[in-house]
Formats: C-alpha cells, structure tokens, sequence
C-alpha cells in the first residue's frame, strides 16, 4: 500500500509524478471537464477525453502544475454533488490501478466536499495495491508494483484524519488480499496461523492456536474431518481484542479452508485454482480485528478461523461419514465439498459460547450465492436485526450486500438418515440451505451470515479492486465494530 501524506498546496504547485484529476461530463454537447479548474479544463477541451466513471487518460501536464503528468479520471456524471461516495472510490481506486509503477500520486478533487475527498483518497488507497512477490521478471509490465505514495491536496483540518483511516483501511484490505493471493503450497493451516500471530505481534491482541491433537480431544469433528485427508493438518485460531472501557462485544468466525479441492467428491478442473481463495472468510475477519485494535475502538472482538486444507488423501473423510460437532450433534457427510459449514460449525460454537451481543461469519461458502446475485454482490442471512446491522454497514461501507431469507420448509431437508443432521440440502437454494445448516449451530445469539463466494475472488479488476483477491467484505464487518464501538459512547 501507499504511505499517505495530507499537503495545502495548489495544483500548480504539487509535487509528484503524477496529478489525479477529476473528470466530469459536460452539459448536452459540452466538452468533459476538470470542476473548479477551468485552465486544465481549457487545455483538454481539444482532446475530448470521455468521462464515463473510471476511464482514465494519462496525458502531459502543459506546464499547469509542478506533477510530471496528469491522469484524468471519469467520473461518470454531469454535477459532481450528485456522485456517491462509493462512485468516487472505484473511480479514483480506477486511476491509482493504471500507476503501477509509478513512485507518486497526488489526488485533487477542486470543489468537492471533505468527505467526498475522504471517499476519493479512500478509492485512491485501495487500488494501489499489487502482489508481485513471486513474480522475478522486474522490468515487465506484470512485476510493476503498485504506486508508492500518495497525496491528499487539501487545506481542510479533515484531510489528515481522512489520510489516518485510508492508512488503515488499505493496511487491513491489503492484509486480506496479500493472505489470499498466497499460492496455497505456502499458505496452509499451520502457516496461516504463523501469519495471524504475526499481524497481531504489535497490537493488543490475545493469539491462541489449536493444532490437530487439541481439536481432536476437544471435539471439533467438523474441522478435523475436513482436514484429515491433507497431510497437512488443520489449526482452529483464536484472536481477542478486549479494550478495557468495551461495553459490548462482537464475536467473528471465518471459513479458512487453505485449499479446496473438494476431497473424495472431487470438483472439476477447470477453476479449481480459485480455491486458493477458499480461505477469504478466515482472512476478512482477522483483518477486520486487526483493524478494530489499530483504530483503538472500544467494543470487545473475539475471532475464530477455522483453517483446514480439503485433500482427497487416503485419510480423507468419505461421502456417508458421520463425524461429531464440537455441540454433540452428529452430522451425515454427504458431500465432503461443503466443507465450509463443516468448519464453520464447531468454530461457530465456540464464538457462541462466548456470550457476545452480536455474532457474524464470514466465508465464500457456497457457489449457490453467486448464481443467485453474480460475481460482485455478496449475500446477508440470519437474525433480522443482526442482517439489519450488515446492511445498514455495508451503505456506509459501499460494498454491496443483499439479503437473502432462511425458508422454513428448507429445513427438512437438512433431516440426516442415521445422524441429526446431513450437510448438504436439495440443489435448488443451496445458498439458503447451507446458512440455515450453519443456524443450528448458534442457538438464540444475534448473528449473521455473509456469504462472500461471489465477490471475494474477482476475475476482472473493477475501479479499487484488481484481479484475484479484492478485500470485499472487510470494510462491512469494520464499519459494524465501529458501530458497536460508538453505540458503547466512543
């Protein structure tokens, strides 16, 4: 990520590589412009760059300003008031994507509000971003690494404090991105867990780690079933924040499966590499507490990544098993491919037992999910007023989320044959019956249930997000613990 500085300079006077300028679409036949600097306006009315939201045109700077070059950026819309926050950050997220490569960037936004160049500088953050650390041919266009510094051009005392949380919003993001763009022979469930204690090293947070043994004697049978056919065996993480003035506390739950292959109901193929990205979940909501201690917010957070490797080796759990809950109840693996709620289950348990106000999961759990709302919207089950929490964060956030309902007559289908339970429903709502399966593992507590499947892992880059991993999902869970945290008076 960037290091961001906040400095009161004109656009003359900046000094960078390049200057990040908006553009806007001129009324009727009018030519694209720059709002609020009509000679950068008058020098590209000849070019008639277009202005949809997020093209971008790198041209020289005409001796208009100290920067190297300019990079214009659409914004999409005739009167700059009217553009959303969430418009703003793909846009300018689009044009810190284009400067890989690049040492600096300076990003202006002539006559738009502290909180719309708050939004911007955000976009800004988040799309500086590359993973280029198993690449070796430097030079070439797909080693370049992402932008080096980035300027906010304000006089505004809300500038800096803007500049402070994009620092941590792309910190976070950037921690989930780096952890999932991880080729799966070096992230695996004993590694992740390395990773976790790392990142929580300098912050006030309590790491416990359960290896193989421990779950195995505690009775977390859907962990270990899952990561039993791997030789590499499965981790259960544990990560406390507990500030003392917290009034009210969070727990969080992450699907961490390292690699997916299916085990013994092998998936096809194609695609299969995207199952690196099987471990989102556990990512998003590790980085989502990392946040919360570095924002210093005063609600308690206790977070548990579930983390197996799903191998067909010859330890492999078998479709028709039966394997014990971390809760006693017995569950029929009918498939051993949905794993996720497997895992999800006992770790579910314990962040249950744990008493907190509010529980939510994360996890890219079900192919379901993406048939149901595509590639970029994730899905929100579970209590009414938890679901309600995610939504109202998610507007905040500008990640996009939809609610999806547990149907009561779903449930029988989840009756096991020999044991309470079986893991897998009837194809049609598959998203729905895996949440509800997940439901029968957190009692009465207020929770939700985000299904990320769709949204995580991208194949085309989109405004701040690049291709392979976009962090999607891990402003939503901050923006709900910040919530708490100021429900608790700070």
């Amino acid at each position: 990520m960037p290091t961001i500085s906040v400095a009161d300079v004109s656009l003359r006077d900046v000094e960078a590589d390049v200057l990040i300028l908006p553009l806007l679409a001129g009324a009727g036949d009018a030519p694209s412009y720059v709002p609020g600097a009509p000679e950068f306006s008058e020098v590209i009315k000849g070019l008639d760059p277009s202005s949809g939201r997020g093209d971008v045109h790198r041209i020289p700077s005409f001796d208009l300003t100290g920067a190297g070059s300019l990079l214009l950026v659409g914004l999409g819309e005739e009167d700059l008031a009217k553009i959303s926050a969430e418009n703003l950050r793909l846009a300018f997220g689009a044009a810190t994507r284009a400067l890989a490569g690049i040492e600096s960037a300076a990003v202006a936004l002539p006559e738009g509000s502290p909180d719309q160049l708050a939004a911007a500088l955000e976009g800004a953050a988040l799309g500086a971003y590359a993973f280029t650390g198993h690449k070796t041919a430097a030079g070439t266009p797909s080693a370049k690494g992402a932008l080096a510094s980035l300027t906010a051009l304000s006089g505004e005392e809300s500038a800096t404090s803007a500049a402070e949380r994009a620092t941590v919003l792309s910190e976070i993001v950037d921690l989930t991105r780096d952890l999932v763009n991880t080729p799966p022979n070096l992230l695996y469930p004993e590694e992740f867990a390395r990773r976790a204690q790392e990142a929580a090293a300098d912050l006030p947070l309590a790491v416990t780690v359960l290896d193989e043994e421990q779950l195995a004697e505690g009775g977390y049978g859907g962990i270990v079933g899952v990561g039993q056919g791997s030789t590499r065996p499965p981790r259960l993480v544990r990560v406390e924040y507990s500030p003392e003035n917290a009034s009210s506390s969070v727990a969080l739950v992450g699907k961490g499966i390292t690699f997916d292959t299916g085990g013994i109901s092998l998936k096809p193929a194609p695609g299969m590499d995207d199952m690196t990205s099987d471990m989102t979940g556990a990512a998003t909501v590790l980085a989502a507490t990392v946040g919360a201690a570095r924002l210093g917010l005063d609600v308690k957070v206790i977070t548990f990544l579930a983390l197996a490797e799903n191998m067909p080796g010859g330890g492999a759990q078998r479709p028709g098993d039966v394997v014990t809950m971390r809760n006693g109840k017995t569950v029929e693996v009918l498939n051993t491919d949905a794993e996720g709620r497997m895992v999800m289950a006992d770790a579910l348990v314990d962040a249950v037992s744990e008493g907190p106000d509010l529980v939510m999961d994360v996890a890219t759990l079900t192919g379901a999910a993406m048939v149901a709302l595509g590639k970029r919207t994730a899905a929100v089950m579970g209590t009414e007023q938890a679901r309600d929490l995610v939504l109202e964060a998610a507007d905040v956030s500008g990640e996009p989320f939809w609610p999806l309902p547990f149907p009561a007559e779903l449930r029988a289908d989840l009756n096991g044959r020999v044991a309470d339970l079986r893991n897998i429903g009837d194809r049609p709502g598959g998203a729905l019956s895996a949440g509800i399966f997940l439901q029968e593992f957190v009692g009465d507590a207020e929770w939700a249930h985000l299904d990320i499947a769709g949204p995580g892992f991208a194949s085309a880059p989109l405004g701040y997000m690049s291709k392979g991993a976009t962090g999607m999902s891990v402003r939503t869970v901050l923006q709900v613990l910040e919530e708490r945290a100021a429900r608790s008076g700070k």
